[in-house]
């Protein structure tokens, strides 16, 4: 994987300006009815760690500037908080009532942390708002919810579950927000399994709780500290960070146990999983709307309140991502422009140059600013993007292999597509590829210095057909230098290759040189669960020459007759960062040489890779303790 952190990179299709003549793409407004003010005292909430007065309420008269200033484009509201209920049946019904009003309003949500939910409030919302779409947060089970409390310093647990119940009885469907703490790690089955219970949720979102930069406690106003603030500040007497705050290599850990079994238990039928449903489509090539993997990021998100502030997402530090006052702004133009010179979301920006050639950056889409900035990229300045890589490897290993699971948990595999990589026919391919009865058509072989399958004279174009080792031409089509990988691995392992290259430097070219690599085409998930471990425990056992290195890889074969898309593997070799081209090449036969023998030493049986499973959590952080 190769990146840099040039500060010159260009960040285009990763996070998108606001353009004010466009009238087709939505910009959200996370609506902060009551500012920070709630009825619990979470003590890892963000919103009350910005310490400003709260009290005031959000007036419908806010809501139809917001609508004035948006004009002509589509408009989503998220009504937030503190606790958005505190307002007051009274006031929402305002707010409800001006939304509706306003056609392009596209959608509106609420997210309520749900103590305070009952029959009259869903009464309100079916009046004024059917199509409201409520998000509740709660941390999973009851041990899960550790830090939800109440001033008291009581969980809140028990109401949130009653609250969940009488939205099932209702016939109300809601999404859940689960945050994911040390009080939660290592269980994600039995959270998963516990929030999938709840006949109300039809979508599960779990956040990663990075507060590592957190150092001390939030202010309080009252005469009186309540027990949830002293609890807070015991949770941050250590040297660590506070008690209920994650690294980004437990939270990968985390998703991808809770996606391995949202497959395995079957709740992918009806329960939407983030961030595992938004990984899948970027890694099917499509888009998402959830802004951490879409370019819509910090210029399409803003927040509003209740005394007028008007900014980019509340997520992001406070007072800095403050804009403007909303009665300040006249139009689309002038916010873009303040965008521009906000010194917090240029930093941002500056944050994602490290994507631009980034291998991830199709999949990954770049991220979340803010949730980049609470894991401190100053300390362990790479961490948030391993851990995106390393959630995008093995949820591509559990769409390949969902029967093995097991096969999340390697590091060695990584998700690296080609392209473009297609195929005319790939099941007519097999199918001839088993039948040594079938018939071989002719083929028109050339061979050169850059690649021997080259019918149009360009060096890496190919577009002869397709070999199999019964034809006659097989081993002549099959570059010297790969040859001794490509036989071992039809021969001694029984494998399909519908690739290969021996690697170029494409000397006197305006090509960038190519590496030695065989791509291979399991004919089905249980033979790729048994390839793909056992390509990990072949490039793991592999002495190389210095400065080559072995690389698996999974990606997807288009074929171009159905246009359906199968997982495949490829294995090749690469200079590491202290090896040049020239070296590279000059080592390479030996390198090749050396990883074939590995390979008939090796045989793909069974599932069990290198690769260490993950261990049970081994220390217990929660508010108990």
């Amino acid at each position: 994987m190769h990146r840099t952190t040039d500060q010159h990179h260009p960040i285009d299709r990763l996070y998108r300006s606001l353009e004010p003549e466009d009238t087709s793409t939505a910009v959200s407004v996370i609506v902060k009815l009551r500012g920070e003010t709630c009825d619990i005292d979470c003590p890892h909430c963000y919103e009350k760690r910005k310490e400003v007065p709260g009290g005031a309420r959000i007036s419908p008269d806010q809501i139809g500037q917001l609508a004035r200033l948006f004009r002509h484009r589509p408009l989503a509201v998220e009504l937030h908080g503190g606790e958005p209920l505190t307002a007051g049946r009274e006031a929402i019904a305002e707010i409800l009532r001006e939304l509706a009003s306003q056609p392009q309003v596209v959608r509106v949500s609420m997210q309520t942390n749900g103590v305070q939910l009952d029959g009259q409030w869903l009464d309100l919302f079916d009046e004024l708002c059917p199509g409201l779409q409520i998000g509740v947060s709660l941390d999973g089970d009851a041990q899960g919810n550790a830090w939800r409390i109440g001033y008291d310093g009581e969980p809140v647990y028990p109401r949130v579950a009653a609250a969940l119940e009488l939205l099932a009885e209702r016939g109300r469907k809601v999404g859940v927000i689960t945050t994911v703490t040390p009080a939660v790690l290592g269980r994600a089955e039995e959270v998963l399994d516990h929030l999938a219970a709840f006949a109300a949720v039809n979508a599960v979102s779990f956040v990663p709780c990075f507060d590592t930069t957190i150092r001390r406690s939030t202010a309080i106003r009252a005469r009186r500290v309540p027990a949830s603030r002293l609890l807070q500040q015991a949770a941050l007497a250590g040297d660590d960070g506070p008690a209920w705050a994650i690294h980004p290599d437990e939270y990968a850990e985390f998703v991808l146990g809770a996606t391995a079994h949202w497959i395995s238990a079957g709740h992918f039928t009806r329960l939407k999983l983030e961030p595992a449903v938004s990984t899948i489509r970027r890694l099917r090539g499509l888009g998402s709307g959830f802004c951490h993997f879409s370019d819509l990021k910090c210029d399409h998100v803003f927040t509003l309140y209740p005394d007028n502030r008007f900014g980019s997402c509340d997520e992001l530090a406070w007072p800095q991502a403050r804009l403007t006052q909303l009665d300040e702004v006249s139009g689309q133009h002038e916010l873009a422009s303040l965008q521009q010179g906000s010194l917090l979301l240029n930093q941002g920006k500056a944050l994602m140059n490290k994507c631009a050639s980034c291998d991830y950056r199709s999949t990954c889409g770049g991220g979340c600013i803010a949730t980049r900035w609470r894991q401190d990229p100053a300390a362990d300045g790479d961490a948030y993007c391993d851990y995106r890589m390393r959630m995008i490897d093995g949820i591509a290993a559990l769409l390949a292999q969902p029967a093995h699971p097991e096969g999340a948990w390697c590091q060695t595999l990584r998700w690296h597509p080609r392209t473009p990589n297609s195929m005319r026919d790939v099941n007519a391919f097999t199918a001839r590829w088993d039948n040594p009865a079938a018939t071989r058509a002719e083929v028109r072989l050339h061979t050169s210095e850059h690649g021997n399958i080259n019918t149009v004279g360009l060096p890496g174009v190919h577009e002869a057909d397709d070999l199999d080792p019964t034809h006659p031409k097989w081993r002549e089509a099959i570059e010297t230098g790969v040859w001794p990988l490509a036989d071992a691995l039809t021969t001694s392992w029984g494998l399909i290759t519908y690739d290969s290259c021996q690697g170029h430097p494409y000397s006197g070219l305006d090509l960038a040189p190519a590496e030695l690599r065989v791509g291979l085409l399991p004919r089905d998930r249980a033979e790729y669960a048994r390839a793909a471990a056992a390509l990990c425990r072949t490039a793991t056992a592999t002495a190389l020459p210095d400065g080559i290195e072995v690389h698996v890889a999974r990606s997807e074969l288009t074929c171009e007759t159905s246009g359906t898309t199968v997982p495949v593997l490829d294995l090749s070799l690469h200079p590491d960062h202290r090896q040049d081209w020239d070296s590279y090449f000059a080592n390479l036969d030996t390198a090749a040489r050396a990883l074939a023998a590995a390979l008939t030493a090796e045989h793909p049986a069974g599932t069990t890779c290198a690769c260490p499973l993950p261990a049970p959590a081994a220390v217990d952080r929660s508010v108990a303790g």
